[in-house]
C-alpha cells in the first residue's frame, strides 16, 4: 500500500488552479452567492491561502472573468471560407456553446454581478463586444465600414447577447432554432439599412451574390415570401419615394 503524496504547485500554477475553480462555480452559480470558503474547499486549500493569492473575492472575479472573455471572444473566431450565413451560424453554436456551460456567470456578468461598476469588468465584456465587432467586419470583407454597417454589426452583436440571457431564462425556445434565427437577424438587420443607403446595399447584395440559392439566406427569403398572398396592401402614400 502507497501513500499519495500531494504535490506542492508554483505561484502561477496555484493561481490559475484558483481561477479555474472560480470560473466553475461561478458558472454554476450566481458568483454573488459563491463565497471564499466555497472556493478554497474546491481547490483543497485554506481560505488563508485563497488570499495569500488574490486579496478578495472581487479580483478573483475578475481573473476568472478575464479567463471567460477571453474564451468567449475565442467563440467568434472563424475561417473566411464557405458562405457568410453558415460561417455566423457555426458561431452561433459556438457562442451559445458558451452559455450553456456557464449560464449563471455569464447572467451575472451581462446583468451586473460582484463585479459591476469595476472599469476593469466593464473593459472585459467591451472587449468581447468589441471582438465578435472585428470578425464579423473582417467576414464581411470590409476594410473601412461605414456609418451603417457598424451600426448594423454592433446592434446584431447587442442582439445575441440579448437573446442569449433571454434564453437562459426557462430555455422556452429550442437553441438551434435561436442560433438560426440570429443569423436570419443578420440579414434582416443588413437589409432594413440597405434600403436607406446605396453603400450599404452594394455591401449586401455582394454578399449575398455569394450566397447559395438553397442556403441561410435563401432560407430567409423562402420562409418570407410564404406571407405574401396573405401579406397586408401597403397605402401608396407610404411607399419610399424613387
Amino acid at each position: 500500500m502507497t501513500t499519495g503524496v500531494r504535490r506542492r504547485m508554483g505561484v502561477d500554477e496555484r493561481r490559475q488552479q484558483l481561477i479555474g475553480v472560480a470560473l466553475d462555480l461561478f458558472s454554476r452559480r450566481s458568483p454573488e452567492d459563491v463565497s471564499i470558503d466555497e472556493i478554497a474547499a474546491a481547490a483543497g486549500i485554506s481560505r488563508p491561502l485563497v488570499y495569500h493569492y488574490f486579496p478578495g473575492k472581487q479580483s478573483l472575479y475578475e481573473a476568472a472573468l478575464r479567463r471567460a472573455a477571453d474564451e468567449l471572444a475565442a467563440r467568434f473566431l472563424e475561417p473566411l471560407e464557405g458562405p457568410l450565413a453558415t460561417r455566423l451560424l457555426r458561431v452561433m453554436g459556438r457562442f451559445f456553446d458558451f452559455v450553456d456551460e456557464h449560464g449563471p456567470g455569464f447572467s451575472a456578468l451581462m446583468r451586473g454581478g460582484p463585479a459591476v461598476g469595476s472599469s476593469t469588468a466593464n473593459a472585459m465584456i467591451d472587449g468581447v463586444r468589441q471582438a465578435a465587432y472585428e470578425q464579423i467586419i473582417t467576414h464581411l470583407g470590409v476594410t473601412e465600414p461605414p456609418a451603417r454597417l457598424e451600426l448594423v454589426v454592433r446592434s446584431w452583436v447587442s442582439l445575441a447577447e440579448s437573446t442569449a440571457l433571454i434564453w437562459l431564462d426557462g430555455r422556452r425556445i429550442p437553441r438551434e432554432e435561436l442560433e438560426m434565427q440570429l443569423v436570419h437577424d443578420f440579414a434582416a438587420l443588413a437589409a432594413v439599412s440597405a434600403a436607406y443607403d446605396q453603400e450599404m446595399a452594394d455591401i449586401v447584395l455582394r454578399v449575398l451574390s455569394q450566397e447559395p440559392a438553397d442556403g441561410l439566406f435563401g432560407d430567409l427569403l423562402a420562409r418570407l415570401s410564404a406571407f405574401g398572398p396573405d401579406a397586408p396592401a401597403v397605402p401608396a402614400q407610404r411607399l419610399p419615394r424613387p
